[in-house]
């Protein structure tokens, strides 16, 4: 890890501990990078805002290629929905008591949780586009995305506000289960179909 990311990885940290113990509207940028033991034009350097602290999401790439990896014979839905699911299976677990934690912070903050639909937001038109470079109609490539990050934010959500100790991502899995051609997940039951595990 280099020393700019140690930084960012530091601030990161530091922001989340005292957003948590003080409060998001009531700790200041300046309160962060002093913890952090860095002038608070450094926080900026890494961060463009406060919120960009909690909301840090390097994966929207990651998610657009794994959409465009899966078979084109398959419906923009259900690709976007089986790219999703590998993506996350793929990437790093995270530390689970900090991950629970941020999402905590959001899911119980106005303004948190706009800008996390705002991001979600930017993903899919980052996916929907790539899908309609490969010919998907404009419309469907945007319901599809639409459908599919709607899923992953509310189990994510869900998770959040759930007591901490839960794995997140039997979570995620079953709310992209829900959208799966044959409707992949019974009601009351958290176990997906022969369709959903093919």
């Amino acid at each position: 890890m280099s020393r700019a990311e140690a930084t960012r990885e530091r601030l990161r940290k530091t922001a989340l501990r005292m957003f948590l113990e003080h409060g998001f509207d009531a700790t200041t940028v300046n309160e962060v990078a002093a913890e952090a033991g860095v002038s608070h034009m450094t926080f900026f350097r890494h961060f463009a805002t406060k919120e960009d602290a909690v909301l840090d999401d390097p994966y929207d790439e990651v998610i657009a290629d794994a959409v465009l990896a899966q078979d084109r014979t398959h419906s923009a839905l259900d690709r976007v929905r089986r790219g999703i699911a590998a993506a996350w299976a793929a990437l790093p677990e995270p530390t689970t008591e900090e991950t629970h934690a941020r999402v905590s912070l959001i899911a119980g903050h106005r303004g948190l949780m706009a800008r996390a639909w705002e991001n979600n937001r930017r993903t899919g038109e980052l996916i929907a586009r790539a899908l309609v470079a490969e010919g998907v109609d404009p419309l469907e490539a945007a319901v599809a995305t639409g459908a599919c990050l709607a899923a992953l934010m509310e189990g994510l959500l869900q998770w959040g506000a759930a007591p901490a100790g839960r794995e997140l991502g039997p979570i995620i899995q079953r709310s992209l289960a829900y959208l799966a051609p044959e409707g992949a997940v019974a009601s009351g039951h958290g176990t997906p179909t022969t369709a959903e595990r093919a």
